[in-house]
């Protein structure tokens, strides 16, 4: 599938989107700000995906947005404040994702972060320590991460970091 038909707006009471190894898919319609109960969004695999739509910031339920191997991503929009739903987000194998824009502290609900294999990411947010419900915390092969903020002392909920084959 290359492409969502702009009609998926009309779905109101969808509450889970897998779109996972849609191996052509090179974008969201805007129209999927409707979607105004949706809890889960599986993009993972999803080669050909460069971008999401800001619009995305209209997902206010949205509890899981999964990203993982999406190769071609290269930034999350700084809309992604608004999701404060958002429990896990998992951005695994993103090899293209340079960083995190700094509005991710701003989901301060987000349980789950996972950026394992993400070796384009030089660095984290320094404002991460506003995710005071941060779990488990995943940076596995970040290998071009050089240190951590100074300011993760302040994850006190994190109960797993992953650092394993880090630089």
């Amino acid at each position: 599938m290359k492409e969502l038909p702009t009609s998926i707006d009309k779905l109101i009471g969808l509450q889970s989107l897998d779109l996972s190894e849609c191996l052509q898919l090179k974008e969201l319609p805007t129209s999927i700000d409707k979607l105004i109960g949706l809890q889960n969004l599986y993009l993972s695999r999803c080669l050909e995906l460069k971008e999401l739509p800001t619009s995305i910031d209209k997902l206010t339920a949205l509890r899981s947005l999964n990203l993982s191997e999406c190769s071609q991503l290269k930034e999350l929009p700084t809309s992604i404040d608004k999701l404060t739903a958002l429990r896990s987000l998992n951005l695994s194998e993103c090899s293209q994702l340079k960083e995190l824009p700094t509005s991710i502290d701003k989901l301060i609900g987000l349980q789950n972060l996972y950026l394992s294999g993400c070796s384009q990411l030089k660095e984290l947010p320094t404002s991460i320590d506003k995710l005071t419900h941060l779990e488990n915390l995943d940076l596995s092969r970040c290998l071009e991460l050089k240190e951590l903020p100074t300011s993760i002392d302040k994850l006190t909920a994190v109960q797993s970091l992953n650092l394993s084959e880090c630089s």
